[in-house]
């Protein structure tokens, strides 16, 4: 049976695996005036609470404008169809604010693929690396970590995966593949998934 077949719960990262990479991080980071050499969410969560609060609003007006001219990576809308014609469960878990979720899913079309309560964004779940995200979509959906797999383009999707006991997909449009060691298969295009 094809890898495509055996999986039954397919969990994507958003920003650069559903939709083609936009964020700059590092001009993120230096516009909310924050370290470089640490992740955006990481830098926020070590602010005392009312700075914090502030830059969090900051971060997702700067978002919000990402999210609406977002567009749909090669590959996505096809997969996504082949999925939902088979009893398949579709989530989405992503260090993005579920608000801006939404906006990014309606500017790429993508948005009637998923059901709201399977969003998880970092209102919902602790922010990759951490699994919960992962966990508490099996758990919904009464999963078998065998039958689920994660899917993202950076280092955070495959070691969230990893610490839940899934197999990984890892989306490189460039085909370099820097983290391929932490993922179970490496993809250019989400087309390629179809035939794993």
């Amino acid at each position: 049976m094809s890898f495509f077949k055996r999986k039954k719960n397919w969990i994507f990262d958003m920003d650069g695996t559903l939709t083609i990479a936009k964020h700059d991080f590092d001009a993120i980071k230096r516009e909310l005036e924050i370290p470089l050499d640490t992740d955006i969410l990481t830098s926020l969560s070590k602010l005392p609470v009312e700075e914090a609060k502030k830059k969090h609003i900051h971060l997702d007006t700067i978002e919000l404008k990402i999210a609406k001219v977002s567009i749909p990576s090669p590959g996505s809308s096809e997969l996504l169809r082949k999925l939902k014609t088979q009893t398949n469960n579709l989530g989405i878990l992503t260090r993005n604010s579920f608000s801006n979720s939404i906006e990014t899913l309606k500017a790429t079309g993508l948005i009637d693929y998923f059901q709201s309560d399977f969003i998880f964004c970092r209102e919902r779940a602790l922010p990759k690396p951490n699994p919960e995200g992962i966990f508490r979509l099996m758990d919904l959906w009464k999963a078998n970590p065998k039958e689920t797999v994660m899917i993202g383009d950076y280092v955070f999707d495959l070691d969230a995966g990893a610490a839940a006991g899934v197999e990984t997909i890892y989306l490189d449009p460039s085909g370099k593949f820097p983290f391929k060691d932490s993922a179970t298969h490496c993809v250019k295009n989400l087309g390629e998934i179809l035939n794993l």
